[in-house]
C-alpha cells in the first residue's frame, strides 16, 4: 500500500508492531542519539522505530515528539517503498526511462505507456495539511522544535531528515536533495550542499545572476518521498515524480506561502525561505555516516522567512555513525533498486554489493560474466563513470560464480586469485565525496581496482592452477545418506 503521509505509515508500523514508544523523559542533545545508536547497532533487522514521547528541548519537555529509526529495517523500507521486491521496481523505472521518439506505431505505443504512468505525475492543491499552523517572519524560532545533536563534538543541532526544494533559476526544473542543515539561530542554518550535487548547481547558477535562490524544506514526509530525496536518480529527474512511481499515485503537493515552491501538502513541517549569492558561514563539524566527524568548512546560510506545520506536529530524525545504521537500510535499497539500471549500461555486470561496513559507495565488490582478457578493468573504469559511483573508493571484480553478498567468499577469491603488481590498477586525483576524510586533498582521492578473476591465458606468462578442490557428487550423495546415523545433534 501507498500511505499518503508520515503519519500513515507510523499506523501500519504500530498494527505490525514495528513501532517502541519510551515515555520516559530523554533530551534532544545526545540522549537520543546515544538510544537510537544503541538499538540500530545491537537489534540491527529487528529493531523498531523509536517513538520518543517526552522529550526535553531548551530546559521543558516539548509539546513535540520525535521519531527516528523510521527505516531501519529491510521490511520497513520495503513497506515504506510499496514493494517486496526491489529489483523489480528498477525494472519499472527502466520501462519509463527507456521512452524513446520513433515512428508513428512507436510514437502510439507511447502514449499508451504514457497514459499508464500519467496517474504518477504530483498534483498542486490549493492548501493542505502542512499549513494547519503558519508561523510568519517576526515570529520564526527554530528552537521550537526538537532538533537533535548528534554527538558530542557536533557544532551545533542539526536537521538530519529534510527534503531540500530548489528551482533551476535558469529551467526551472525542480530538484528535492537531502542535505543536514546546522541550526545557527532562530532563523538560519546551514545548507550543506556539496559541490557535486544538484541543489548545489542551483544555487552556483543563482549567483552567476547575483540572485538569491529560493529554498524550501520539508520534514517528515510520506516514507516514499523521503527516500526519493536520498537516490542517485539522473540529473533533471524529478525527485517528486519518481516518489509517484514507487507510490504508484501522484504525491499531493502544496504552494509555499512566501516563496514560489511547492512542497508535499500533508508534511508535518514546511520551512521557507532563501539563500543569498556569496553569502558563506562555518559549518559543522558533524558525526556522519562514516563514523568521522566531517571538517568545519564554509557552507550557504538559510534565511528561514516562514515555518508552516501541522497540529500536533512529529519531528523525523535521522541519526548518522559508526555503521550499521539506519541509513544502511536505505542504501542497500538502493543498491538493489538501481541494480537493473545499471545492468542497462554495463550489462555484463551480474550483481553489485556495496556493504554497509564499507560506507557504500567506499567499497563496491561487482561479479562480471567475464567474455575477454582485461574485461575486469573495462568494468571498474565503467563503474567510476557512473553518477555517484565515481566517489567509489574501491572496487573488486569477481567472477559470476562468486556471490559478492557473501563477503567469506569474496575474501577467498580476493586472496587467492589477485597477484597485486598484475591485477591492482591505482589511479589518481579522482572525484572525491565532500565527506571523504581519508584522501590527500578536497574533493580529490586516488582510487584502486582490485581484479579477483580467474585470469585467462592471455592475461599470464604461466599456466595458473586455479581448479578449485570441490567433492564428488557420488561421495556428497553417499555421505548425505548416512548422515543422520553420525548423530551429530
Amino acid at each position: 500500500m501507498s500511505y499518503d503521509d508520515l503519519r500513515e505509515f507510523l499506523d501500519e508500523l504500530e498494527r505490525r508492531n514495528l513501532v517502541h514508544h519510551i515515555k520516559e523523559e530523554v533530551n534532544c542533545e545526545l540522549e537520543i542519539s546515544e538510544i537510537t545508536a544503541r538499538v540500530s547497532r545491537k537489534y540491527r533487522e529487528n529493531s523498531k522505530v523509536l517513538f520518543f514521547e517526552n522529550v526535553k528541548n531548551n530546559g521543558k519537555i516539548s509539546e513535540i515528539p520525535v521519531v527516528t529509526n523510521i527505516f531501519g529495517s529491510t521490511e520497513r523500507m520495503k513497506l515504506a517503498l510499496n514493494t517486496e521486491n526491489f529489483e523489480s521496481f528498477g525494472d519499472k523505472f527502466l520501462k519509463f526511462l527507456k521512452f524513446k521518439p520513433g515512428g508513428f506505431f512507436e510514437k502510439l505505443h507511447l502514449l499508451k505507456e504514457l497514459k499508464d504512468f500519467s496517474s504518477y505525475f504530483p498534483e498542486t492543491f490549493k492548501s493542505g495539511k502542512c499549513k494547519e499552523v503558519i508561523i510568519n517572519e517576526d515570529k520564526v524560532d527554530l528552537f521550537k522544535f526538537p532538533v537533535l545533536k548528534l554527538w558530542p563534538d557536533d557544532g551545533g543541532r542539526f536537521i538530519t531528515l529534510p527534503m531540500v526544494f530548489t528551482k533551476d533559476p535558469e529551467t526551472g526544473m525542480r530538484n528535492v536533495g537531502m542535505y543536514r542543515m546546522q541550526i545557527f539561530d532562530k532563523n538560519t542554518t546551514g545548507m550543506h550542499w556539496h559541490i557535486h550535487k544538484d541543489g548545489a548547481e542551483h544555487y552556483s547558477r543563482a549567483e552567476k545572476f547575483n540572485k538569491k535562490l529560493e529554498v524550501a524544506v520539508a520534514i517528515g514526509c510520506e516514507p516514499a518521498g523521503m527516500y526519493a530525496a536520498t537516490a542517485p536518480l539522473p540529473q533533471n529527474f524529478d525527485e517528486v515524480f519518481f516518489a509517484g512511481l514507487l507510490r504508484e499515485k501522484s504525491v499531493k503537493l502544496v504552494k509555499c506561502e512566501t516563496i514560489d515552491m511547492e512542497v508535499p501538502a500533508n508534511a508535518e513541517i514546511v520551512l521557507e525561505g532563501y539563500v543569498n549569492p556569496g553569502e558563506r558561514k562555518l559549518e559543522g563539524p558533524f558525526g556522519d555516516h562514516t563514523g568521522y566527524y566531517s571538517s568545519v568548512d564554509y557552507y550557504p546560510v538559510f534565511h528561514v522567512t516562514c515555518i508552516t506545520h501541522r497540529q500536533n506536529p512529529v519531528y523525523a530524525a535521522t541519526v548518522t555513525g559508526i555503521p550499521p545504521m539506519e541509513d544502511a537500510y536505505i542504501g542497500k535499497a538502493t543498491e538493489r533498486l538501481f541494480l537493473p539500471f545499471i545492468k542497462i549500461l554495463i550489462p555484463e555486470i551480474n550483481d553489485i554489493n556495496l556493504p554497509v561496513e564499507g560506507v557504500f559507495h567506499n567499497l563496491c565488490v561487482v561479479s562480471i560474466n567475464k567474455k575477454y582478457p582485461g574485461h575486469a578493468k573495462k568494468v571498474m573504469f565503467a563503474l567510476w563513470g557512473l553518477g555517484q559511483m565515481m566517489f567509489t573508493k574501491i572496487i573488486i571484480v569477481v567472477d559470476a560464480d562468486v556471490n559478492v553478498q557473501n563477503i567469506e567468499d569474496v575474501l577467498w577469491v580476493t586472496g587467492s586469485r589477485v597477484e597485486p603488481k598484475r591485477d591492482v590498477v591505482i589511479i589518481e586525483n579522482a572525484p572525491a565525496d565532500a565527506l571523504e576524510n581519508a584522501s590527500e586533498f578536497k574533493f580529490l582521492s586516488s582510487k584502486m581496482g582490485i581484479d579477483a578473476t580467474r585470469k585467462w591465458k592471455e592475461e599470464v606468462n604461466k599456466e595458473l592452477n586455479l581448479e578449485v578442490a570441490e567433492m564428488s557428487e557420488e561421495i556428497k550423495k553417499r555421505v548425505d545418506e548416512k548422515w543422520d546415523k553420525f548423530e551429530f545433534g
